[in-house]
């Protein structure tokens, strides 16, 4: 089968959509199929595209939901997934968050034939998010299949189309993680902590993590905490406790081979997390390394850990409680061990052997008449809609 995958966001910068994107392709063509991956691209950003990405080209930051995010969206653009359509002869599109300002809902307008849109965002309800739901109407009516990662994605969805859709969920490659070298000097022996994540975000929750961190120090003074991510570091710096500063190490954008390293050069994986998250991959990563893992107990996080079954969760924004179970997991050996064993179980669940051969069931549900992806000509109307950005 030959599939084109639509990915909204920027390819150079990491990020939950782009990682399921990426991993899904791969288990693709595991299984024999032929996949092509339309994405933005950095071209200031030093990043080795796989073969099977297309860059649509530079992307332009905006806000949303309550982050920044690099997209595309214009006229120019418009051509481009055109072009990119034409092409690739696809026996199906697959949509990731078809209703993003960006290169997603442009496909949506400029195909038809077997389409399937997978959700990954959990959205609170808001006059202007019904609005932008109102406009993408009509480029969602022509989707043959609908997934959504979890059941809070499922949820937005339902709330604000109506219908349904299959829940699969995000995937992790265990096969990644788990068999990498610590980096030098890691663990150590006064007890580490890691956080990946934004550091500019505060969604992503770090400030509640450094503001935990005075705490767990004086619990176990040798404690250091290990940081991955895009930011400002001197930002980040500015606004530490002087006399923790000297325990936070900064890697910076890390690729994903360091990522997995610093995984296993931690006894325990932080996510504080604020909210606006629907699924939680990196948990699950965490959790293959075979790191024990310690999440804000928002909704989606808890179903990750089965409800404290495979992780450890603390009262969402409130650094006092996460220090409570920081130390408590640092002091107790034994619990850190039956979380790795739970976090290895619960993580072999989302192995992306078996939830790409889900996606396929969905994929050969919607080819079954045998119509092939082309380009709706009424599909050109969009370019009233796509003024100016995203080039």
């Amino acid at each position: 089968m030959k599939v084109g995958i639509v990915c909204p966001y920027d390819w150079s910068t990491p990020g939950g959509v782009q990682a399921h994107v990426r991993d899904l392709a791969v288990a693709l063509q595991r299984l024999g199929h032929e996949v092509s991956v339309l994405a933005p691209c950095d071209d200031d950003v030093d990043v080795d595209l796989p073969p099977f990405v297309v860059s649509s080209g530079r992307p332009v930051s905006v806000s949303y939901n309550g982050s920044k995010a690099k997209v595309q969206f214009g006229p120019v653009t418009a051509r481009r997934v055109r072009r990119w359509l034409r092409n690739g002869d696809f026996d199906v599109l697959h949509i990731h968050e078809p209703l993003s300002p960006s290169i997603s809902i442009l496909s949506c307008w400029a195909a038809r034939g077997p389409i399937v849109a997978t959700w990954h965002s959990s959205m609170e309800r808001s006059r202007i998010l019904s609005a932008g739901f109102a406009i993408g109407q009509t480029a969602l009516e022509k989707v043959s299949a609908r997934i959504a990662v979890s059941e809070a994605a499922r949820q937005t969805l339902v709330e604000h189309m109506g219908g349904d859709a299959v829940l699969i969920p995000n995937g992790v490659d265990c096969s990644a993680f788990g068999h990498s070298e610590p980096l030098p000097g890691w663990p150590g022996e006064g007890g580490s902590l890691f956080f990946i994540g934004r550091i500019d975000e505060p969604r992503k929750g770090l400030p509640v993590l450094l503001d935990a961190l005075p705490a767990i120090a004086e619990a176990h003074p040798g404690v250091r905490l290990l940081v991955a991510g895009p930011g400002d570091e001197e930002e980040m710096r500015e606004s530490l406790d002087p006399a923790i500063s000297d325990r936070v190490v900064y890697l910076g954008l890390v690729s994903e081979e360091d990522k997995a390293r610093a995984f296993v050069s931690a006894d325990v994986y932080v996510a504080p997390n604020t909210g606006g998250e629907s699924f939680g991959i990196v948990l699950l990563e965490a959790m293959a390394s075979g790191t024990p893992v310690l999440a804000s107990d928002i909704e989606a996080f808890r179903r990750v850990v089965a409800e404290g079954r495979a992780g450890a969760t603390f009262t969402n924004e409130d650094p006092a409680d996460l220090a409570r179970v920081a130390i408590a997991l640092l002091d107790d050996a034994e619990e850190r061990r039956r979380l790795t064993a739970e976090g290895h179980l619960r993580a072999r669940e989302y192995d992306w052997e078996s939830v790409a051969g889900r996606v396929v069931e969905v994929y050969e549900a919607v080819t079954v008449t045998g119509e092939k992806v082309t380009e709706d000509m009424r599909g050109q109307l969009v370019g009233r809609f796509a003024r100016g950005g995203g080039e």
